[in-house]
């Protein structure tokens, strides 16, 4: 696709952002047209030559403080499909490792003529930080427990791409609900386009702050699953967990996993997400993750078209934002 047809293919909505640091502030007008851009790039996977020119030029830098494998390798081949040239940046490997601080880092990649950053971090708020201090467009590819912005406009835009309305869809976030960037981005999206929200889990395993989200909690999932239209399951970030959250993982499984079981209860039309990577037998069956309810490999292949829309609408934006 040229740019002068994906521009002929816009709505009459001019998106001014030159930086995607969430969902929490974005509008819904800016969520749907997110979604339109995507639309333009959906097929290009399926064509002999999978490039378009519409970042030709531009450098992006995948800026990752924190290991990585969907989410980098979707950036980087978003990137690519988009003509531009990808660096990638470790922590490891860097002078970060030699008590470089993160502005700095950043203003030495940006001295390099970077034009985008893709950022990554375990400290929440750091692309803000670096949407402050360099001019370089910054997209946020998760931040502590923060956000993960690009995930959850994926996993809209798949349930979208299903024939789904948002408007008054039932949709459940299951599991570690406390540790996940991922479910914070889905409640304050799906909330914006009119869906009502769940989260099922543990007390444990729930935000210090959830009875403040615009959000159902429920610890009974049995009690819930014939009403839901989507459920998200959440892998439990064992790595993140500083205490016992729940007896064992064999009681969470038979009280939270989503099984071939469960789904016998379920509507027969029921989405099931998962953001992986999957803990198979811990958080859902095998069975049900393949099986034709699942949308988990669909979600990955999304992840590329919605980062390509990303990654073009902020480079837009800062090209606005330098002719004005």
């Amino acid at each position: 696709m040229s740019q002068e047809q994906i521009k002929d293919e816009e709505t009459q909505f001019i998106w001014t952002r030159k930086h995607l640091l969430g969902l929490r502030d974005l509008s819904k007008e800016e969520l749907l047209h997110i979604f339109e851009t995507a639309d333009g790039f959906s097929d290009l996977s399926q064509r002999t030559v999978k490039k378009a020119p519409v970042l030709r030029g531009k450098l992006v830098v995948n800026l990752f403080f924190e290991d990585s494998t969907r989410t980098r390798s979707s950036f980087s081949l978003a990137a690519s499909r988009l003509s531009a040239d990808v660096m990638e940046f470790t922590a490891k490997s860097s002078s970060i490792s030699k008590g470089e601080t993160l502005r700095d880092t950043a203003r030495n990649l940006e001295a390099m003529g970077i034009d985008i950053v893709i950022c990554r971090h375990s400290a929440g708020g750091a692309p803000h930080l670096l949407s402050e201090s360099i001019n370089a467009c910054i997209v946020n590819a998760g931040d502590g427990y923060h956000e993960h912005p690009t995930q959850g406009l994926l996993d809209l835009y798949t349930i979208r791409e299903m024939g789904r309305s948002f408007e008054g869809l039932k949709v459940a976030i299951v599991g570690d609900i406390a540790h996940s960037r991922v479910a914070r981005s889905n409640i304050w999206a799906l909330n914006k386009l009119g869906a009502k929200v769940f989260l099922v889990g543990p007390p444990t395993l729930m935000p210090s702050a959830a009875s403040q989200l615009p959000v159902t909690i429920c610890h009974d999932f049995d009690e819930i699953l014939p009403e839901l239209d989507v459920v998200n399951m959440l892998r439990i970030q064992f790595e993140r967990i500083k205490s016992h959250a729940f007896p064992s993982v064999r009681e969470y499984s038979r009280m939270f996993a989503l099984t071939g079981k469960r789904m016998e209860r379920a509507k027969s039309d029921l989405i099931v997400m998962h953001p992986g990577p999957i803990n198979r037998g811990v958080e859902i069956e095998s069975n049900v993750a393949d099986g034709p309810n699942s949308t988990i490999l669909r979600q990955v292949t999304n992840g590329v078209t919605i980062r390509m829309a990303v990654l073009y609408l902020v480079n837009q934006a800062a090209v606005a934002e330098r002719e004005a």
